[in-house]
Formats: structure tokens, sequence, C-alpha cells
């Protein structure tokens, strides 16, 4: 490679790697505890609730949903979920949809009894915390975008990392370290041999952060598009109040699809829903499609079947790429090899700060 192309690749590293470094560091550091958020609810919240009709019928949506409004003093319904390993449905609530800031309330009720379960929340502010730092930075959609500007600077650090390592290196050993020359020497040797070494995870890791990052644009633009001819009859302009049976447009809309499971429903005017529709989302049953959604509108008013639409190639990327990032799909073994990733990443780019800090007046040079 000739120096001159040495010395573009090497510009285009270092100031890729200045701009987002500091905004990498806090994302790895916030990413170690998100990896391995399930665990640590569940040691800071252990599971000794149980149902007040254990094996019982399980009571209606309709009725959940009725009980859930009473308890959030007749506020709007956005959300409903279910709990995969117990008989617990979550509703999310909105005190006002024109007021700005208006708060939002989430309350879990026994399927069994309609009883409330005390909220699993030991430690969950933290987690919460974190979680908003990592995810938006406390600035909501321009913060995500930020964050993923980060991102594509990071992966580019990355790439010419990568393109640089060989002229670097070529009169070395691959993955050699100069313990006995000078110190600076020692960790550029480490820097370039961890960040080659975790070149694949920082790559995925970081392009799936991007698409993260993407979250919003990506559900409007299929609301926009996908959605579009599908509803085109049947919007409206405000808000509808849901009257139709709730438990009945479920059940229509899984026996659309039998070989999927209900994973949460979207009420009008939500973010994932239409002003006029229940958007009831099903996931896939085996391990390779579970995080693949499928919608299905049913008219909120009516009752009626509107229609049901596989998702797009991009939000199924988005669907694929949220378990991928935090390595949340391959059990414990996984979780343990991304936060061991993780922190040779944090290495990487302490060690590329200290090399920047202690540069001196140093020039780019090939060995």
């Amino acid at each position: 490679m000739k120096t001159s192309t040495v010395r573009t690749w090497s510009w285009i590293h270092k100031w890729s790697s200045l701009v987002c470094t500091l905004f990498l560091l806090m994302l790895c550091l916030t990413g170690l505890p998100l990896i391995f958020h399930a665990e640590i609810d569940s040691a800071l919240n252990p599971p000794d609730w149980q149902p007040a009709n254990p094996g019982g019928e399980l009571l209606s949506l309709d009725d959940i949903l009725k009980t859930a409004l009473i308890e959030a003093d007749g506020a709007r319904p956005l959300f409903m979920s279910f709990d995969t390993d117990r008989p617990v449905v979550n509703v999310t609530t909105e005190a006002d949809p024109d007021i700005a800031g208006s708060q939002f309330l989430f309350n879990s009720f026994d399927a069994t009894s309609g009883d409330l379960v005390p909220p699993a929340d030991k430690g969950g502010k933290i987690m919460d915390f974190i979680l908003q730092l990592h995810t938006d930075m406390f600035l909501g959609l321009p913060g995500m975008l930020f964050l993923g500007f980060m991102g594509f600077l990071f992966v580019l650090a990355v790439v010419s990392g990568v393109v640089l390592y060989a002229p670097f290196m070529r009169k070395l050993d691959f993955g050699t370290v100069r313990t006995k020359q000078s110190t600076r020497l020692k960790w550029l040797d480490y820097h370039n041999l961890l960040g080659v070494v975790t070149v694949a995870w920082v790559l995925v890791v970081g392009i799936t952060g991007i698409i993260n990052t993407l979250e919003e644009p990506i559900v409007e633009t299929w609301k926009a598009n996908d959605l579009k001819d599908l509803i085109a009859a049947h919007q409206t302009g405000e808000v509808v109040a849901a009257q139709a049976s709730l438990d009945a447009a479920v059940k229509q809309a899984v026996a659309t699809s039998p070989d999927k499971i209900l994973q949460f429903v979207a009420f009008p005017g939500s973010s994932y829903s239409t002003n006029s529709h229940y958007a009831i989302f099903l996931h896939g049953n085996t391990p390779l499609t579970e995080h693949l959604i499928t919608p299905v509108l049913v008219d909120a008013v009516s009752g009626d079947f509107v229609g049901l639409r596989e998702m797009p190639w991009y939000s199924k990327a988005l669907s694929l790429s949220r378990p991928l990032h935090f390595g949340d799909y391959g059990g414990l073994f996984l979780k343990i090899l991304w936060a061991i990733l993780d922190v040779l990443t944090i290495i990487v780019l302490v060690s590329g700060l200290y090399l920047w800090l202690s540069r001196g007046g140093r020039k780019v040079v090939v060995p």
C-alpha cells in the first residue's frame, strides 16, 4: 500500500475514532449491565408471586382491560402485553394525550383474578436510567439519531483500522506485542491486536446499534407505506374510542395465523397502530422466528378483520437487530461472550485515547 494511501486511511481512522470514542465508551459501559438485564431483574426481584387461581380459567381480555382502565382512572390504553412464563397481562395507559409530557402508567394484572400484580421494581429505576442513557441520552429521537451517527463513525473507524493493520504489521508476525519496548509501542500493539480480534463482533454490534436508533423512522415508514393501502378505506382523523370486543379481535387475529403466538396489542392512537384499529402483533413459535412479528389489523369500532401484512425487510431487520445487539438470543453463554467482547472493546477505546494523548509530535510511519 502506498504511503499516501496509508496516510489517508490513518486520517480517517484517527478522526472517526476521536469523534466517537467518548460516546462509544458510554455505550459500552451502559451496555454491559444491559446484556444481563433479565438476570439482574430476576436476582433483584425473586419470582415469589403466585396467581390467585393457579390452573384456573383465565379472564377475558375485555375484563382485564376494563379493570386496567378503572385502575388508571379512565386513561387511554396504549398497549397490552403478555408475560411468557406466568399468567400476567400488562397494560400501558396514557393519562392525557393532549398534554405534553403526559405520564404513562404500566400495570400488571393476574389473568386468573384481575388482581394487581406487585411490580418487580427493585433496581428498576437504575436499569431504566441506564437503558435510556444507552438508547437516546434522554434526548428522544434527536439523541437516537446522534448515537446512530456515532455508531456509523465507529464502524468507519473499525473498517479503517482493519485496512491499516496489514501495512503497520507487515514486518511482524500476526499478533505480536512488543512488551520489551516503550510503553506506548506496547499499547499500540495491544490496541491493534484487540481491535482485530474483536472486529467481527464490533461490526455486528455497531451495525445493529445503528439500525436500532432508526426505530421511530422505520415504524413511521411502515405505517406510511406498507399499511397505507390496507387502512386507506378505514382510517379516521381522530382517535376512535374502541367499542369492539378486544378478546374477539385477538382470537380472530390468532385464527388467521395458527402457526404464530400473540405478542402484544397496540390500541388506536398508539405509536404502533392507527387511529381506528387494534394492531395485534403475532410472532413466530420457533427460535428462528420468535423475533419476527406480523401485525394484524382489526377495526376497533366494528370488530371487522381488516388485513394481515408481513413486516417489510427493514422492519424485520429492526426486529432481529435488537436481540443480536445485546446477545439476547443464545442463552447465558452467549451473554457472557458478549460481555467479554464488550470489555475488550472498552480496552481498545481507552488504549486509543491513550495513544492519541501520548502521541507528542509523532507522524504516521509504516514499520
